[in-house]
């Protein structure tokens, strides 16, 4: 259990995979594999935000040149969310009959449907941002047969966002303590801002809803039963 955990630890470690594994010997194509497998292949237990962070971390140290490495992010990330879509689209509930394994688990499926449901197609940016759900909400937007065109609009914005600012923030402040070491915590911080004002306007649903007054349904003494009969009579 213990050998489980290290390497499940150190997979997720970006800094390790890229500088003490082999694939130092080719960190861009390693970056580029890791991301399209991610946000492509159904596979979420990879690193996504500190890899890009990592990524733009090296740059500023000289490899790989950051002019190469932002467009083939972007370009990479495009391509695997419109994978994802396709596979959706093409095998649709299958996924959701789909048995628990290692790295699968139905749970991830339901959490992502309710997060595509409850937020629409700006899903398609935010999901970027959170772990596990960026893997499988463009199954779900394929499962969901949203408007491809629609999808697509979406899906580049998600994409210059997150692959390219994370690895140019990467490159800028990487050598800065504290947002190295909390960079996933600061993007599903950045997310929860994004969605407040949707959280907020459900909450103020919920609150006015409750608040409504109740009318009480007072039974009609008997004396007043006798009266109203007497009358009819």
């Amino acid at each position: 259990m213990m050998t489980h955990n290290l390497a499940l630890t150190q997979l997720l470690d970006p800094m390790y995979l890229l500088q003490d594994t082999w694939l130092k010997n080719a960190v861009l194509p390693a970056i580029l594999a890791i991301v399209f497998i991610e946000t492509g292949l159904l596979f979420p237990l990879l690193p996504g935000d500190s890899l890009l962070f990592t990524g733009g971390m090296l740059a500023a140290q000289g490899s790989p040149n950051i002019w190469v490495l932002v467009p083939l992010v972007i370009v990479t990330a495009f391509a695997g969310d419109q994978c994802a879509y396709w596979i959706g689209r093409k095998i649709g509930p299958a996924i959701f009959r789909k048995e628990d394994s290692r790295f699968f688990k139905k749970q991830y499926v339901v959490e992502t449907h309710e997060f595509f449901e409850k937020h629409g197609p700006k899903t398609i940016i935010l999901a970027r941002f959170v772990p596990i759900v960026r893997t499988f909400m463009p199954v779900l937007a394929g499962v969901s047969k949203m408007s491809y065109r629609k999808y697509v609009a979406f899906d580049i914005v998600g994409a210059v966002l997150w692959g390219g600012g994370v690895t140019i923030i990467g490159y800028f402040l990487g050598n800065v303590p504290f947002i190295r070491d909390h960079v996933e915590a600061i993007f599903l911080l950045i997310v929860f801002v994004s969605i407040l004002p949707a959280i907020i306007t459900v909450g103020k649903k919920v609150l006015a809803s409750r608040a409504l007054p109740v009318v009480p349904v007072v039974p009609a003494e008997p004396a007043e039963l006798a009266v109203s009969t007497n009358k009819t009579l």
